[in-house]
């Protein structure tokens, strides 16, 4: 009988201390572990933004949701910055900056009950906070983050939230949206462009020609014989042009034409050759403001 006793006091106590280890570790897991919030996507539209249209707008709809639903929300802030991916040397991007604070009796109330914001800027009005002016052009990036400061002190933006929550389908909250800035004329660029024109033969283009159409007079450029291998020409677009097109004109020797087309603004707008694409050209200009 001694024996048995022994024995369930043994297991009794093997229970008691495996019991107690998993109570320690469920209590590690449970300290190690904090509600956050989610700022969900409802609706977005805008992107991306029109260099020829400074009043172009980028709209946002966030929803935010927490332990409490919304219960929880002290504020959110708005950071932007700006990213310039041109080419040239000076480098005009700048760091991230504190736009605006939403405090939560500032925002609406969702279809669902939670808190909701809706924000809406302009080209022109995000280029004037961040100091960029008119220094923007195809290819730069505008970038707005939202973070989320709840009443505990705690903050919840795209740092430290993972997959399922960034970008699932469900949750949507990626906090950041980047604006790429886009190059859609709405007419003619007006301005002056340079045409550079050469014949690797040195004989002139011999009949063809790069041919500008401006409200339906027709101007042809080229390299003439007594120029040889060589031509440069500057034309303007005046700004009362309503139509304007480019397109290149086949000579004998196209396979001898090389040219390239400079915009207003300085930057390669397009260039072909040996043996250039005959035809208007003007759909595949690159042209910025």
């Amino acid at each position: 009988m001694k024996k048995v006793c022994v024995f369930i006091l043994a297991l009794s106590t093997t229970f008691f201390i495996s019991c107690e280890s998993d109570d320690k570790v469920v209590d590690q897991v449970l300290n190690d572990y904090t509600v956050g919030a989610i700022l969900r996507t409802r609706n977005q539209e805008g992107s991306p933004y029109n260099a020829f249209v400074p009043a172009s707008e980028f709209t946002v709809t966030v929803e935010e949701q927490d332990a409490e639903f919304g219960g929880l929300l002290q504020s959110i802030q708005l950071y932007a910055s700006f990213t310039d991916n041109q080419d040239d040397p000076t480098d005009s991007s700048v760091a991230e900056q504190l736009i605006e604070t939403f405090m939560a009796s500032d925002l609406a109330t969702s279809s669902r009950g939670l808190p909701e914001l809706t924000y809406t800027t302009t080209l022109a009005e995000s280029a004037t906070a961040l100091g960029v002016g008119t220094g923007y052009s195809g290819g730069d990036v505008f970038s707005y983050r939202f973070e989320v400061t709840l009443t505990d002190g705690s903050t919840w933006t795209n740092v430290n939230g993972n997959g399922n929550v960034l970008g699932g389908s469900y949750f949507n909250s990626p906090y950041k949206y980047d604006v790429v800035v886009a190059c859609i004329p709405t007419g003619p660029v007006p301005g002056d462009y340079t045409l550079d024109m050469q014949d690797s033969y040195g004989d002139g283009w011999n009949g063809a020609s790069v041919r500008v159409t401006v409200d339906g007079v027709a101007t042809d450029y080229l390299v003439s014989s007594a120029q040889g291998a060589s031509n440069t020409e500057v034309f303007t677009i005046p700004d009362t042009a309503t139509t304007v097109t480019f397109e290149y004109v086949s000579g004998d020797w196209d396979s001898e034409v090389t040219y390239q087309l400079f915009a207003p603004n300085g930057k390669l707008a397009y260039q072909d050759g040996p043996s250039p694409f005959i035809g208007d050209f003007t759909g595949s200009l690159s042209i910025c403001p």
